[in-house]
């Protein structure tokens, strides 16, 4: 597998085709079939109890999934997800970044298939895992 895009070429394309997340994400390190992903932990991703909500982290694995997969097929931004499953394992810690390690599992012609580990530091146990399938519909012009 090769890599279309550079971490900072990357990072342009998305904040270009996808300005809703600009700030949000940053992307740490890109590996063919491998991606990881932080996200800093704002006021808005947390929940009563102090911890970090349920949406917040499927939108980290969604967006780190994403990023894995145009960094693969270049630009080519119109995939959908169609599938995801999160096992919540531990509670976050809400005064630290979130680390989203992506790895592709299959990437298909019309179907993307990745495991994603939910972390706040590299060492440390799962806070999450995530099995998650895109869709990469056929566009004609």
């Amino acid at each position: 597998m090769k890599l279309q895009f550079s971490i900072s070429e990357l990072s342009s394309y998305l904040d270009e085709i996808f300005p809703q997340v600009v700030d949000q994400y940053r992307i740490v390190e890109l590996q063919p079939g491998f991606a990881r992903v932080a996200q800093n932990v704002k006021t808005d991703y947390l929940r009563p109890g102090g911890t970090v909500s349920g949406p917040a982290i499927f939108a980290l694995i969604d967006i780190g999934m994403y990023i894995l997969l145009l960094a693969h097929v270049g630009k080519e931004p119109l995939a959908v997800t169609t599938n995801c499953s999160i096992d919540f394992l531990r509670k976050p810690n809400a005064n630290e970044e979130i680390i989203a390690d992506c790895k592709l599992i299959k990437l298909g012609n019309t179907l993307v298939f990745g495991e994603v580990a939910i972390k706040q530091s590299v060492r440390e146990d799962l806070l999450a895992r995530s099995s998650i399938t895109y869709f990469r519909p056929i566009v004609t012009d």
